[in-house]
């Protein structure tokens, strides 16, 4: 994962992936997973997405991990919350009622560190890396989750047209990452409206992975 490249995007303010309302996908597909109110839920590479604010209003509690420190900053200071602060080696927790934020490598998170978890909702995470990470980020999110249900929006489009990030995960990848240890099946396909960054024709998909039996 290119920390560098993050950390500019967020020094320079080129966060145009930033959304400035929850994702009606979020919305409208949770219920699919079936969960008790007060459930924890792992949002993986989350900045400051407002996706946090909605599932903590809904009475959910949140975990969170993030590469730049300063997007964590401003998810606290934008959901009106002072964060206790503690240094677990790599990782800096964030914490206050009903949210916890790891800020580092999300592959420095142990499952101890993490703790128990009822489902991952993955919205940018693995769209926003590239295809040699991607096996290790499954597989990493399957182990520190314990297998837990997961939430996964990803991007189908033409690679060709454009660098990532986003880049596409098309359905035959999303399969074969997960294949083993979960059931994979797809909620939702849609057209991107306008397109990826207003000119490239592309498919957000919703899937939702349980474990195998």
């Amino acid at each position: 994962m290119d920390g560098d490249f993050w950390r500019g995007r967020w020094r320079d303010n080129a966060i145009g992936f930033h959304q400035p309302a929850a994702n009606p996908l979020l919305i409208r597909h949770f219920p699919a997973l079936g969960l008790d109110a007060g459930a924890r839920i792992f949002v993986p590479l989350c900045g400051k997405s407002l996706d946090l604010g909605w599932l903590l209003g809904e009475g959910f509690r949140v975990a969170g991990a993030e590469l730049v420190e300063t997007a964590v900053e401003q998810l606290f200071a934008e959901l009106g919350r002072e964060p206790r602060i503690e240094k677990l080696g790599r990782l800096t927790r964030y914490s206050a009622e009903g949210i916890d934020v790891f800020a580092g490598d999300i592959f420095d998170l142990s499952a101890d560190r993490l703790g128990r978890v009822d489902a991952i909702y993955d919205r940018a995470a693995l769209v926003a890396l590239p295809e040699a990470l991607r096996p290790r980020y499954a597989a990493h999110m399957t182990a520190i989750a314990d297998g837990a249900p997961q939430l996964l929006v990803s991007f189908d489009y033409d690679q060709s047209l454009m660098d990532g990030p986003p880049f596409s995960v098309g359905a035959e990848e999303v399969r074969a990452l997960y294949a083993g240890a979960y059931d994979v099946a797809l909620l939702d396909s849609a057209e991107v409206d306008g397109g990826l960054k207003g000119k490239y024709p592309a498919k957000e998909q919703v899937w939702l992975l349980k474990a195998s039996a």
